[in-house]
C-alpha cells in the first residue's frame, strides 16, 4: 500500500492529445492513372510529413474536354491498381457530394471530416492557370497549398496571377512540416526529379486501356460506398 507521502511526491500525469490526421488532396480525372501520380504522392507525403494521400476522382473536369473522358469507374480502378500497397486512399466523393468545383469539393470535405487536417497537392501546370479556377483565392483561405513543380511550366506558373497573389503567404518546407497547426493561406513548393510519365501519352500509345479496368462497381476507399458506372446503379 502506497503511503501519504508518495501521494504527495508523485508528478502529475499528462495526457499527450492525439494528432489530427495530416492528408494531402490530390484531384484530377485520373485518365488513366499512372507511376507518376503514385510517385508524386509519395514523394509529397514524405517532403510534407503526410499520414496519407486522398486521390479525388473527378466524375468531370470543367477546365476540361469531355471527348477521350473513359467511364469514371474505370478510371477509379485504374488509381486503385496505382494506389495498391500505398498509403494512398482512392475517392469519388465528389461525385457523393455533387459538387463540381474544387472550393465546393473542398469545402465540404473540411465540413465532413473537421477532425482531419488537409492540403491540396497540385502540380506546376495548374498554378498556371490557377486564376481561371471558380474562387481560387477561396480555395487557398481553405488549406494550404503544395505546389509540385512540373517540367515546361514552371515559368508561367511563376508569371501567374494567381502566384503574384500566393508567394505571400509562401513558407519553408521545414516550417511546414514542423509546424505544428496549419493554418491558411499557406503555400510551400516541392521540387524533385522530373516524372515524364503523363495520361495522354499513356492514353495515345494504349486507346483501349479503359476496357481493361471493366468489372463490377467498386468501393469508395473513403466513403465506403460502391461507384456504379455511369447510366447504371449501385446498391450501397
Amino acid at each position: 500500500m502506497l503511503g501519504a507521502s508518495y501521494a504527495e511526491t508523485r508528478k502529475p500525469r499528462f495526457v499527450t492529445p492525439v494528432a489530427s490526421s495530416k492528408i494531402g488532396l490530390l484531384g484530377g480525372s485520373f485518365n488513366p492513372a499512372h507511376g507518376g501520380h503514385r510517385r508524386i504522392s509519395l514523394f509529397a507525403r514524405e517532403a510534407l510529413g503526410l499520414d496519407e494521400i486522398w486521390w479525388l476522382v473527378s466524375p468531370g473536369n470543367p477546365l476540361k474536354p469531355k471527348k477521350g473522358m473513359a467511364p469514371l469507374s474505370a478510371r477509379f480502378r485504374s488509381a486503385v491498381a496505382q494506389a495498391r500497397r500505398a498509403p494512398i486512399r482512392v475517392t469519388a466523393i465528389e461525385r457523393q457530394l455533387q459538387t463540381r468545383f474544387t472550393i465546393d469539393t473542398l469545402s465540404a470535405i473540411t465540413r465532413r471530416y473537421p477532425k482531419k487536417e488537409f492540403v491540396w497537392l497540385m502540380g506546376s501546370d495548374n498554378l498556371a492557370q490557377f486564376h481561371q479556377w471558380r474562387d481560387w483565392r477561396g480555395i487557398a483561405r481553405t488549406m494550404p497549398i503544395a505546389v509540385i513543380a512540373r517540367p515546361g511550366y514552371d515559368a508561367a506558373a511563376v508569371a501567374s496571377p494567381a502566384m503574384a497573389w500566393l508567394r505571400r503567404f509562401r513558407v519553408p518546407i521545414a516550417n511546414f512540416r514542423h509546424g505544428g497547426e496549419w493554418s491558411a493561406p499557406a503555400l510551400v513548393t516541392l521540387r524533385f526529379d522530373p516524372d515524364p510519365r503523363s495520361a495522354t501519352a499513356i492514353r495515345q500509345a494504349d486507346p483501349d486501356w479503359a476496357s481493361r479496368h471493366a468489372g463490377k462497381s467498386p468501393r469508395d476507399q473513403v466513403t465506403h460506398r460502391l461507384i456504379a458506372s455511369e447510366g447504371g446503379a449501385a446498391t450501397q
